[in-house]
């Protein structure tokens, strides 16, 4: 028999993203809608666990779909890694009568809420990442506002790039997902990239396609470089040294996280969050919302771990044709 859940927790944990704000509206006036009492986890499972928890109603959540970050903040928690620390989390929900807990985040997040779920609170998963790599789903919330942030930035430092003559090594983020370097390669009209995902070619590829491209006449190189790879400033040393051209490394870092979201990820963080008050209306737990072809549904926790993410291989392809200067 599926238990009924008349009070609904939202949190959200691990890095923020954008779209986050869209995916708390939706769930506390989803909730609402539907008769439940909502209530706002502060600073994600830390915050569960110091009880830093409150009440939400409709105004609550006002004003906030265009705001980058996440109004209920985020941290990381060691501590509920431990038995005890998910022991201590899921007698606290009971305490407040939280009995169904949405929680918007990663692969890290999802394991607490699967360990919550074990406890007896009925938990479900929002996919909510910029790097676009939890397993189960085609899109995680923020992934659309980070490419876009990075693809802008990109855009400027290439202008300045093509006008001193420079080649320009720029690291995006994408710690084991290479889709933010990926996608900016190919909006970006970059001349080659790197990620983590696949063998990268040598420094001495680089370099001789720098010095090749640069006697055919191109004035300037752009290499973007995802963060799982790594050695960025390192690597626009060695290429000034052995080139000769002035070379500079931009490391993006944490810009791409903020930032008013796109319309993608409004939608797909009201539409996630949205469902994630109908499964647990429907007596649903330890499974995540996913997007997949088309059409949301969910995969349970378990499913989703086994299932590989993999880099389209079609878009890798695209990008090294498109990357050559001349053919």
């Amino acid at each position: 028999m599926a238990k009924d859940v008349n009070t609904i927790g939202v949190l959200t944990s691990g890095g923020d993203a954008p779209g986050m704000n869209a995916a708390i509206r939706a769930v506390v006036r989803m909730g609402l809608a539907r008769g439940k009492r909502v209530m706002g986890i502060r600073k994600g499972f830390e915050g569960l666990l110091n009880e830093d928890i409150i009440d939400m109603n409709a105004r609550s959540v006002s004003d906030i779909i265009q705001r980058g970050g996440t109004i209920l903040y985020t941290a990381r928690c060691e501590e509920f890694f431990t038995l005890e620390g998910q022991t201590k989390g899921a007698n606290i929900c009971r305490k407040y009568g939280i009995d169904g807990l949405v929680v918007i985040g990663g692969d890290g997040s999802f394991k607490g809420a699967k360990a919550l779920s074990g406890l007896g609170i009925n938990t479900i998963g929002v996919p909510g990442t910029i790097d676009l790599d939890i397993n189960c789903t085609d899109y995680t919330i923020g992934f659309d506002t980070a490419v876009n942030t990075a693809m802008e930035a990109i855009d400027k430092i290439r202008d300045t790039s093509t006008s001193h003559e420079r080649c320009s090594v720029v690291e995006v983020m994408g710690r084991h997902s290479g889709y933010i370097a990926l996608w900016c390669g190919i909006t970006n009209g970059s001349e080659d990239v790197l990620i983590p995902e696949v063998g990268n070619i040598t420094t001495e590829e680089l370099i001789n396609n720098i010095v090749s491209n640069r006697k055919k006449g191109k004035k300037h190189h752009l290499i973007i470089v995802a963060e799982g790879v790594g050695g960025t400033e390192k690597l626009a040393r060695e290429l000034e040294e052995k080139t000769g051209i002035e070379t500079r490394a931009t490391i993006l870092g944490h810009l791409q996280r903020g930032g008013s979201p796109t319309a993608v990820d409004r939608m797909h963080g009201s539409m996630m969050g949205a469902y994630a008050v109908d499964l647990l209306c429907e007596g649903k737990s330890n499974v995540v919302v996913s997007y997949k072809n088309g059409d949301y549904t969910y995969y349970s926790i378990e499913e989703s771990n086994k299932m590989k993410k993999v880099i389209n291989k079609r878009q890798i392809e695209v990008s090294q044709i498109l990357d050559k200067y001349t053919l």
